[in-house]
Protein backbone atom coordinates (compact mmCIF):
# COMPACT_ATOMS: atom_id res chain seq x y z
CA UNK A 1 0.00 0.00 0.00
CA UNK A 2 0.62 3.67 -0.45
CA UNK A 3 2.01 5.92 2.85
CA UNK A 4 1.27 8.99 3.33
CA UNK A 5 2.64 11.59 5.89
CA UNK A 6 0.55 13.32 8.13
CA UNK A 7 1.52 16.77 9.57
CA UNK A 8 -0.62 18.65 12.33
CA UNK A 9 -1.00 21.83 11.11
CA UNK A 10 -3.20 23.56 13.34
CA UNK A 11 -4.18 23.44 17.36
CA UNK A 12 -6.61 20.72 19.38
CA UNK A 13 -7.09 23.58 21.51
CA UNK A 14 -11.16 23.86 22.05
CA UNK A 15 -11.65 20.81 19.87
CA UNK A 16 -13.99 17.97 20.04
CA UNK A 17 -12.61 15.15 22.48
CA UNK A 18 -13.56 12.95 19.68
CA UNK A 19 -10.81 14.75 17.67
CA UNK A 20 -8.35 14.73 20.54
CA UNK A 21 -8.49 11.51 20.58
CA UNK A 22 -8.30 10.54 16.62
CA UNK A 23 -4.82 12.98 16.82
CA UNK A 24 -3.40 10.80 19.67
CA UNK A 25 -4.31 8.19 17.87
CA UNK A 26 -2.82 9.22 14.76
CA UNK A 27 0.50 9.96 17.02
CA UNK A 28 0.33 13.97 16.51
CA UNK A 29 0.67 15.38 19.65
CA UNK A 30 1.61 19.08 18.81
CA UNK A 31 2.03 22.05 16.01
CA UNK A 32 4.54 20.66 13.35
CA UNK A 33 4.60 16.78 14.62
CA UNK A 34 4.99 14.80 11.22
CA UNK A 35 3.93 11.25 10.66
CA UNK A 36 4.00 8.63 8.04
CA UNK A 37 1.14 5.45 8.18
CA UNK A 38 0.16 3.37 5.88
CA UNK A 39 -3.09 4.21 3.74
CA UNK A 40 -5.07 1.84 4.92
CA UNK A 41 -9.35 2.61 5.16
CA UNK A 42 -8.69 3.14 9.26
CA UNK A 43 -6.20 5.94 8.87
CA UNK A 44 -8.09 7.36 5.75
CA UNK A 45 -11.21 7.50 8.02
CA UNK A 46 -9.60 9.06 10.61
CA UNK A 47 -7.54 11.49 8.91
CA UNK A 48 -10.69 12.64 7.27
CA UNK A 49 -12.49 13.52 10.78
CA UNK A 50 -9.13 16.01 11.59
CA UNK A 51 -8.96 16.66 7.77
CA UNK A 52 -9.72 20.70 9.22
CA UNK A 53 -6.40 19.67 11.53
CA UNK A 54 -3.70 18.23 9.39
CA UNK A 55 -2.31 18.18 5.94
CA UNK A 56 -1.74 15.19 3.84
CA UNK A 57 0.95 14.12 1.92
CA UNK A 58 1.47 10.74 -0.27
CA UNK A 59 5.23 8.94 -0.25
Amino acid sequence: MAQIKIKQVRSRIKRLQKQKSTLDSLGLKRIGSEVVHEATPGILGMVKKVRHLVTIKEL
